[in-house]
């Protein structure tokens, strides 16, 4: 499990390509502190488990799906990513539960600065915007950022300077593809209510009971 909060921001070295997969190299130096191979570290927000190991890099499979379903098909030698080790079990919860499993991408169709922040407007699937919620919680790249406004076919979110800083954000331009996941509380919400629900009784759960007990 993550929290969106990026450690720091890497350089892909290398992408060796297979038929349907991928290993990528990248050199990174905080998020190295401590890890060993089998760990995971999100990169841009996607979950990716430790195959090798050294001072200054680190080499991780990527699986067909995970080439399918996020952007780091389009990751080149070069491209700097954002980078975050899984939480240890006594540290802060700074953003939000982030499982490093994407529900797809989206494109980043309008960039405006409103005094020190800057606005992002990001274009999905409908699947994909059923789960935005205004206020609600979105990781973007992995980053976790809060939801400030809605529509039928995008969302907004307002960065703060640090957050713009410290992460890949501030490379990002318009008609760019990013990772995103949704809440994982809605998606659970979401299942549950639905008709379709292999196990779901009738009453048994709905929304006025979970406006009861705070979701």
């Amino acid at each position: 499990m993550f929290t969106g909060m990026i450690e720091e921001v890497g350089t892909v070295e290398q992408v060796n390509l297979g038929q349907y997969s991928a290993v990528v190299t990248i050199r990174a130096d905080a998020v190295l502190e401590g890890t060993r191979v089998g760990d995971s570290i999100a990169v841009n927000g996607i979950c990716l488990t430790v195959t090798e190991l050294s001072a200054s890099r680190f080499s991780a499979d990527v699986m067909h799906e995970t080439l399918n379903r996020s952007s780091l098909a389009k990751l080149l030698r070069g491209s700097r990513v954002n980078l975050e080790r899984a939480m240890p079990a006594n540290g802060r919860f700074g953003g939000h539960i982030v499982a490093g499993h994407a529900d797809g991408v989206g494109k980043i169709t309008g960039i405006r600065h409103d005094d020190t922040a800057i606005w992002y407007t990001v274009q999905s699937n409908p699947e994909i915007m059923g789960l935005i919620v205004e206020k609600g919680s979105v990781a973007i790249d992995g980053i976790s950022l809060t939801v400030a406004a809605v529509t039928n076919n995008d969302f907004s979110v307002s960065v703060i300077p640090h957050t713009f800083r410290q992460t890949v954000l501030w490379e990002r331009r318009i008609g760019d593809l990013v990772n995103l996941e949704t809440d994982i509380m809605g998606k659970y919400a979401q299942k549950l209510l639905s008709p379709a629900a292999p196990h779901r009784q009738s009453n048994t759960i709905t929304k006025d009971f979970l406006f009861q007990y705070g979701f």
